[in-house]
């Protein structure tokens, strides 16, 4: 349907649309078919700052992007002097929005008073307000929007036309033109005096200045926020290890250690680098990369995994891989480069001025050419006039509101649903999204062990059962027994004290409550201390394990008494979730790091389209862009640091508010309440702004295709009708106006059932 090329429907990539299936040669024109941005090319940055918007600009300093005309963004090559740089940039943006904003106020209110009722200008004597209004914008146009200027002056130096031409030419025309209404007024006809003034509009130029100074300052904000997660992942890994050297164990910065070393593991350490056990074991808390909660058991030959937390046991490890080479910083490299892949909305408006731009130019240099050679006298006064009224007629305030109203009145109304956007591109692709992929452990679970089910042998009481291995569980640091001892406490039950305590790493615990040998852990540990009746339960286990929860056996006085089922649950949300996500015709894939045992029960459960368990950050990140090459836009639901590079790499990342602060902020989304049924609301609302800003650039143009001509003098030869600046500056402001009032109408927009 874009390019009219034949394809193999067998090979071809394809997009749905109101229930038919469409067919294309390539990914740009499935993206152009579906309103998405060309996806750039993935590439590493090798210079100090690029541009997020145009592939293939780079810098060594900070600088504008010389086509597109944004604020180069800061790599991650140097995390410090990216930081220096971006928030020196950041003071400064926002010390002139500051300065700008405080002196527009008083501004606007001199030259609009008057429509609402406060004649203020009235208050000063002759051209008195005049004179202030020309004091209060001078330093707002000059010097808050210099930048915005240099950014205009070097895109037509280099012809890459954008919005920043169009707000450079049409607020330095409003201000130009002010200017020398207070300066000159003698040079103007009487024609164009009212009440013996001429019009002033200096209050447009200092209004648009400090609307794309807010932009320019969120923008910045934004990409200050991108960085977080970058620097989150850094302050994982500890800043120091213990090294074993010549048969003395020495403490040395991480960036010390060498391929080869061996080092020493203490309780509660993280692990410094990726490496293998030589010697001991324990068990390491990997949710950092896994997602799971349940730690693994680890002894001499396993691999473990840098920045991951040991718990109850100490070991020796052999460093296989540091620096650049570990698990954490391929996580740190995937994110970046995943983040750096973006393409912001405002290539939709830069597109469009680097037509209308000219288009401008043209029709005032046509207006100033006609009227020099067939207007009245004073031939030259009105040239200017009719070149300065189209100016002022096409300058971008509508078009520079079109967008950004509707994001921030739309951000607002997720915002109210539970849902945050952190940047306008996620909220444009999110209504294009096919596919959505989730973790399981947080996202479609509460993320924390919990015991589901006690299964006693012949007539002991539950409760009692319950007590004795919660006075047992007490003692151990293993998040199995956490969710023992809170269902204890959730039933108010009294615990008792536990003597002769003792812990098997990767087996279970056993003591002495109320004069019982009472001993709970996995099986293989209660057979090996003698326990009989072990088989009395097997039926009940073997289908606790089918149903993807963990069966501990509980033995009193070495006899089996019980067996305690453990499970991460399910959201109590989440099958409604699921259900809805499928009605909008959303395919769901779970990704997850559990096992497949697990995964499997929870993909039958719910009615999971696809899965695949057992899976590392760097698989997850790998499926998600098999399955945008494949030709699916895909969003990514995770709350894990694990699911940081998944999340940045999918077209739209959604991470659970009651995650982790990586996976925030690598995220473009943000379901405040981890509820899964706010992303099909965000949808909703994502395609409700689209089709907003689409009416507001309508509004926008409609105005300006009327205005342009007319301010032109098109109508003097036939009506005798020239459209003076004053009232081409009032057709500006009704075109801002109704792009507002359309863009506010998102704020009742019905999104569907609500949490």
């Amino acid at each position: 349907p874009i390019c009219q090329m034949q394809v193999d429907e067998a090979t071809a990539r394809s997009a749905t649309r109101d229930g038919e299936i469409f067919y294309f040669c390539c990914e740009n024109c499935r993206r152009k078919f579906l309103g998405l941005p060309p996806k750039p090319p993935a590439k590493p940055v090798s210079a100090a700052y690029y541009c997020p918007m145009c592939d293939g600009v780079e810098s060594d300093r900070p600088d504008s992007c010389p086509r597109c005309g944004m604020a180069l963004v800061a790599s991650a090559l140097d995390p410090a002097a990216a930081d220096a740089a971006a928030n020196d940039e950041l003071r400064d943006m926002s010390r002139r929005l500051s300065i700008a904003a405080l002196l527009t106020a008083p501004l606007f209110a001199i030259s609009m008073g008057p429509m609402l009722g406060l004649p203020l200008r009235s208050w000063f004597a002759g051209d008195a307000s005049d004179w202030i209004e020309f004091a209060l914008a001078t330093p707002v146009v000059l010097w808050a929007g210099a930048p915005l200027f240099q950014r205009g002056a070097r895109s037509i130096a280099s012809w890459n036309l954008n919005m920043f031409t169009l707000i450079s030419i049409g607020t330095g025309a409003a201000f130009l033109y002010s200017a020398a209404a207070v300066l000159a007024p003698g040079v103007f006809p009487e024609s164009l005096r009212q009440a013996g003034r001429i019009a002033i509009y200096f209050e447009a130029s200092a209004v648009i200045v400090t609307l794309v100074l807010v932009g320019q300052v969120l923008e910045l904000r934004a990409h200050r926020r991108t960085g977080d997660a970058i620097r989150e992942l850094l302050a994982l890994t500890p800043p120091t290890a213990r090294v074993l050297r010549d048969d003395r164990e020495l403490e040395i910065p991480l960036s010390e250690v060498q391929r080869g070393d061996l080092l020493s593991v203490r309780p509660g350490d993280k692990v410094p680098v990726d490496g293998r056990i030589t010697a001991g074991h324990s068990s390491v808390d990997e949710s950092m990369i896994s997602g799971e909660p349940m730690p693994r058991q680890v002894g001499e030959g396993d691999e473990v995994v840098g920045a991951t937390v040991n718990q109850t046991g100490a070991f020796r490890m052999r460093a296989e891989r540091v620096g650049s080479e570990t698990v954490l910083a391929q996580i740190v490299a995937m994110v970046a480069e995943a983040q750096r892949s973006r393409a912001p909305i405002q290539r939709l408006a830069d597109a469009v001025s680097a037509r209308f731009v000219p288009a401008v130019v043209l029709s005032a240099a046509v207006a100033f050419a006609a009227w020099t050679a067939l207007g009245p006298e004073p031939q030259l006064a009105h040239a200017f006039v009719a070149a300065v009224a189209v100016l002022i007629i096409a300058c971008p305030c509508a078009l520079g509101l079109a967008t950004p109203i509707s994001i921030t009145v739309g951000v607002g109304r997720g915002a109210r649903e539970g849902v945050l956007f952190k940047d306008a591109e996620s909220l444009e692709t999110l209504r294009s999204v096919d596919t959505l992929v989730v973790d399981k452990t947080g996202t479609l679970t509460q993320g924390r062990p919990k015991l589901t089910r006690l299964i006693t042998c012949g007539s002991l009481a539950k409760d009692h059962a319950l007590r004795l291995a919660a006075s047992i569980e007490r003692y151990s640091e293993h998040p199995l027994a956490r969710a023992v001892v809170d269902e204890a406490e959730v039933q108010r039950l009294s615990l008792e004290e536990a003597r002769h305590f003792a812990a098997e790493v990767g087996g279970g615990v056993s003591a002495e409550v109320e004069e019982h040998r009472v001993a709970l852990g996995n099986r293989r540990f209660l057979e090996g201390r003698g326990v009989r009746g072990l088989s009395a339960l097997d039926r009940e286990a073997e289908a606790l394990q089918a149903d993807g929860q963990t069966a501990i056996y509980l033995a009193i006085d070495d006899k089996l008494a019980a067996i305690l089922a453990v499970s991460d649950p399910l959201k109590a949300e989440t099958a409604a979730a699921i259900d809805k996500l499928h009605a909008l015709g959303i395919r769901i894939v779970m990704l997850t790091g559990d096992d497949e045992r697990v995964a499997r029960a929870v993909a039958k459960r719910l009615g999971i389209d696809e899965f695949s368990a057992g899976l590392s950050p760097r698989d997850k990140h790998d499926r998600i862009l098999a399955l945008r090459d494949a030709g699916r836009c895909v969003a990514m639901a995770g709350d894990g640091i694990n699911d940081a590079p998944a999340l940045a790499a999918a077209d739209v990342g959604i991470a659970m508010g009651t995650g982790t602060d990586v996976a925030i902020e690598s995220a473009g989304v943000t379901l405040l309440h981890g509820d899964l049924r706010a992303v099909g609301r965000a949808i909703a609302l994502s395609r409700a702004v689209m089709r907003n800003i689409r009416q507001n650039l309508f509004f926008a143009f409609f105005y300006n295709g009327i205005g342009i001509p007319i301010a032109g003098g098109a109508l003097y030869p036939f009506l005798g009708i020239a459209l003076n600046p004053m009232i081409a500056a009032a057709a500006m402001s009704l075109s801002s106006v109704s792009v507002i009032t359309n863009a506010l109408r998102l704020r009742s927009t019905e999104l569907g059932e609500r949490s």
